[in-house]
């Protein structure tokens, strides 16, 4: 009994000095101490103000705890500008925002043109094409980087993105100077084109296989030609499974449409080329793209390597501006009643629920008592913000000669916001927009020379490589 005493009175002394040991250790090393745990639960005061705040917390969903009623009631609807649109359409389960965005900035035109209510182009038809050329421009960089070990952070972003939905403005451009346009009814949605979880994931799958196969032929000495020639059998398989899930698309179709006073129109026949050309005739290429990246100095040309999705086709290329050019240009733009496709971080400070984007919308801070702002720097820097949608702007309202809030079109169908549409705070714009498109008749000659620099070439990794969804 006495040797039991000793030996735990030996332990004990062994557990105090091994406890002083690892506490010292502890906080030499930087890691959470029992004294740190000890001063938290002293800070943390249950008085009453704290147990409600806590009660609360605890039994109910905080963004609802934390909407700023006041600011609900602090705005109306009404826009001192606003372009007449068509109905509002619906991207559904797909990352199709900068396709959608893109076609929904040349609606008006073709709704002026016709002179008729409601026009809708077909998603699916480019849609088709652009998961097609991303196949292609995923195996043809395979085949351009198959020396590379599997581990360099190039092939790495490839393997991780081989086939995804989002996408920019110039895979907009690519597409519709490439394959054309097509109404609606010509090729309309399928489910799979409007819920490509699915799809997207199978085909990745394969592509991946295809990739190994690739890179396998490289090593036992297969040359590029012969790499290509299997590549072009890869994606007769992918054409086939877009074939299954999208329908096929048009090479040459007859379409007909009524006026809006109800008169049908003649019946033609056009090739998806030609109905672009000749009922929506826009070029393309006097559009600009417009970036406010304040991680990346203002008043340079950048250009972003692999976003694109064609092989063949340029990268994303975008002049940086500071935040009142990139608002007045697109003030500009709306007072002239074009419509502007624009890339923000949807996601943040907004109740899409009541068509709201604004901050401080959520007095998150008030609850907790923490300071949760960044800078939009910061924001980008520190992987907080990117952008992840694209929309259009329809509408602008000015007090006193500058811009007070902003109408989003949204593509999320008329049930989100309201009746699809957004509503924007001009606050909101200035932390959470990132890139707007432009026409060049809009732009000053001194934004305009910027495009004829050599561009500053960004890595795929940069944050604002991120593809709208």
């Amino acid at each position: 009994m006495k040797w039991f005493n000793r030996s735990t009175a030996f332990i004990g002394v062994i557990l105090v000095f091994s406890l002083g040991t690892l506490q010292a250790q502890t906080i030499k090393d930087g890691a959470l101490t029992p004294k740190m745990i000890q001063t938290f639960r002293e800070s943390f005061k249950l008085n009453a103000h704290t147990r409600a705040v806590m009660n609360a917390v605890t039994r109910n969903d905080v963004s609802k705890l934390a909407l700023n009623r006041r600011m609900l009631t602090g705005y109306d609807s009404l826009f001192s500008h606003r372009i007449k649109t068509g109905a509002i359409t619906n991207q559904k389960r797909s990352g199709r925002c900068w396709l959608f965005a893109g076609l929904n900035i040349l609606r008006p035109v073709v709704r002026k043109k016709l002179d008729t209510k409601h026009f809708e182009f077909s998603e699916s038809y480019p849609f088709f094409w652009d998961k097609m050329e991303k196949a292609n421009f995923f195996l043809e960089s395979i085949i351009k980087t198959r020396k590379r070990d599997l581990s360099d952070r190039k092939v790495e972003f490839l393997l991780k993105h081989p086939f995804p939905d989002g996408g920019q403005w110039n895979f907009v451009v690519a597409l519709i100077e490439k394959y054309g346009v097509v109404p609606g009814s010509i090729m309309p949605e399928s489910r799979q084109s409007s819920n490509t979880g699915l799809m997207n994931r199978l085909v990745s799958r394969k592509l991946r296989k295809d990739a190994a196969v690739l890179r396998q032929m490289s090593q036992k000495g297969e040359r590029v030609p012969k790499l290509r020639a299997r590549k072009t059998e890869m994606l007769g398989e992918i054409y086939h499974i877009l074939a299954l899930n999208f329908g096929v698309p048009p090479t040459q179709f007859r379409w007909r449409y009524k006026d809006k006073n109800g008169n049908l129109s003649k019946t033609k026949t056009y090739t998806p080329q030609e109905f672009f050309h000749q009922v929506v005739d826009v070029n393309l290429n006097d559009y600009v793209s417009l970036y406010n990246c304040p991680t990346h100095p203002y008043n340079k040309l950048f250009q972003i390597s692999l976003d694109r999705n064609m092989a063949n086709y340029s990268d994303l290329t975008f002049i940086n501006i500071n935040i009142d050019s990139l608002k007045a240009f697109t003030r500009r733009s709306i007072l002239a009643d074009e419509p502007v496709w624009f890339g923000c971080d949807v996601g943040k400070e907004s109740d899409i629920g009541r068509g709201i984007l604004a901050p401080a919308i959520y007095d998150y801070s008030d609850i907790y008592g923490v300071n949760f702002k960044l800078t939009k720097k910061e924001q980008i820097l520190y992987h907080d913000s990117v952008p992840t949608h694209a929309m259009v702007f329809t509408g602008v309202d000015i007090a006193n000669g500058k811009p007070v809030k902003w109408l989003v079109e949204n593509s999320w169908g008329a049930k989100a916001g309201s009746k699809g549409y957004l509503i924007m705070f001009d606050k909101w714009f200035n932390d959470y927009v990132y890139e707007v498109v432009i026409n060049k008749k809009y732009l000053p000659p001194s934004v305009l020379a910027l495009l004829k620099t050599r561009p500053v070439v960004l890595p795929p990794w940069d944050p604002m490589y991120a593809l709208l969804q």
